[in-house]
C-alpha cells in the first residue's frame, strides 16, 4: 500500500488544464483504503464536487491544512465494505456531534437514515465545511465523555427514555399550551404567526400524549419482554402483534409528524427571534419551545436510531 509521504501531489506544479485530469488519474489508481494528498495554493473545494459527481460517494475528504499559503487535502478511497455513515449512526456513536447537525438544521433523528452528503444536498449546504467540523469534533471532544447510550441494554434504555424524556414532555406540555394560548391571545393581532404556533402546539400535545401512552403501555413492555426472553430458556410470550416492526413503523410516523410541526414553528418564529414588543411571556414561550425541540431531537434519536433497530434485531434472533 502506498504511504502518505509517497502519494503526495503538488497541484501547483501542473498546467491548469492538467490539474483535475491528473488528480482523477491518481485517484483512480488508488486501491480501496489508500489515500492521495494534494497540495494547492487555494481551496480545492470545486474538486470535491466534481469528484463526487463523476466518481460517486466513494471517498473521504479531509483538510490537513487550510491556507493562507497552502491547502493540503487527504482524499481516501473507501474500502468496498466501508459505507458512509448516516446522520443517525454518527449521532449514535457520539451524540455531542449532533450539536453540529442542529447548528445547520440537519435532522439526525427522523431524518437520521440520510448521509451527511445527502442531507446537505437537500438543504443546499456546504458539505465540506460540515464534514470538516465533524472531523474537528473528534479532537475537540476527546477530553469529555458522552453518555454511553449505545452500550446500554435496551430494557434499561427504554426505562431511561420514559424517566427522562417522557417525564420532561409530560411536565412541559401544559406550560407550552398555557403560554402559547396566552401569547397568541395578547399578541396575535400584531403577530399572526402566533395563532398558527398555538395551533401547532395543540397538535403536538395531542400527538405526543397519545404517542407516549402507546409506547409505555404496549411497545416498551414488549421490548422488555424480548430482553427477558433472551436471558431465559422460557417459551416466548404471546405477542400483541406479528412483529415489533408494526408498532415501530407507527411510532416513527408519529415522530415525523411532531418533528414537522416543530420545524413549522421554527420557521414561523424565524428561529425563535423575538420582536421588539415581546413581553416576558412571549420570551418564555420561545425559550420553552426551543428547549422542547432540543430535548425531542435527543428523545427521538434514542428511539429511532438505537432502541428500535436493536429491538428489531433481538426479535429476529429470538424468532429465527
Amino acid at each position: 500500500m502506498q504511504t502518505l509521504e509517497e502519494n503526495i501531489l503538488n497541484v501547483t506544479e501542473l498546467e491548469p488544464r492538467q490539474k483535475h485530469p491528473t488528480i482523477f488519474l491518481r485517484f483512480d489508481d488508488l486501491e480501496p483504503g489508500e489515500s492521495l494528498t494534494i497540495h494547492n495554493d487555494h481551496d480545492p473545494k470545486p474538486l470535491y464536487y466534481q469528484l463526487l459527481g463523476e466518481r460517486g460517494n466513494c471517498f473521504n475528504w479531509e483538510y490537513l491544512e487550510q491556507g493562507p499559503e497552502w491547502w493540503k487535502v487527504r482524499i481516501s478511497k473507501r474500502r468496498n465494505d466501508e459505507g458512509e455513515e448516516t446522520l443517525g449512526e454518527i449521532a449514535t456513536k457520539d451524540l455531542r456531534k449532533a450539536q453540529i447537525f442542529k447548528k445547520y438544521g440537519l435532522d439526525f433523528c427522523c431524518g437520521g437514515k440520510k448521509t451527511v452528503k445527502e442531507a446537505c444536498a437537500e438543504k443546499g449546504l456546504d458539505v465540506t465545511r460540515i464534514e470538516q467540523e465533524l472531523q474537528s469534533a473528534d479532537q475537540n471532544l476527546a477530553t469529555s465523555r458522552p453518555l454511553p447510550y449505545n452500550d446500554w441494554s435496551i430494557d434499561f434504555l427504554a426505562d431511561y427514555i420514559v424517566n427522562t424524556h417522557h417525564s420532561y414532555v409530560a411536565k412541559t406540555l401544559p406550560d407550552l399550551r398555557t403560554y402559547a394560548a396566552k401569547v397568541a391571545r395578547v399578541h396575535g393581532s400584531r403577530h399572526p404567526e402566533l395563532l398558527a404556533i398555538h395551533t401547532l402546539v395543540e397538535e403536538i400535545n395531542a400527538e405526543l400524549t397519545s404517542h407516549m401512552i402507546k409506547e409505555e403501555k404496549v411497545l416498551f413492555p414488549y421490548i422488555k419482554e424480548l430482553v427477558a426472553e433472551s436471558k431465559s430458556a422460557a417459551s416466548p410470550a404471546p405477542s400483541p402483534f406479528t412483529t415489533v416492526q408494526q408498532p415501530i413503523n407507527m411510532m416513527e410516523m408519529e415522530h415525523e409528524a411532531v418533528g414537522h410541526n416543530l420545524e413549522q414553528i421554527r420557521e414561523l418564529s424565524r428561529n425563535y427571534i423575538l420582536p421588539e414588543d415581546a413581553c416576558a411571556s412571549y420570551s418564555l414561550l420561545y425559550r420553552l419551545l426551543e428547549e422542547f425541540e432540543d430535548d425531542l431531537h435527543t428523545h427521538v434519536h434514542l428511539e429511532n436510531n438505537i432502541l428500535f433497530p436493536k429491538a428489531l434485531k433481538l426479535e429476529k434472533e429470538l424468532k429465527y
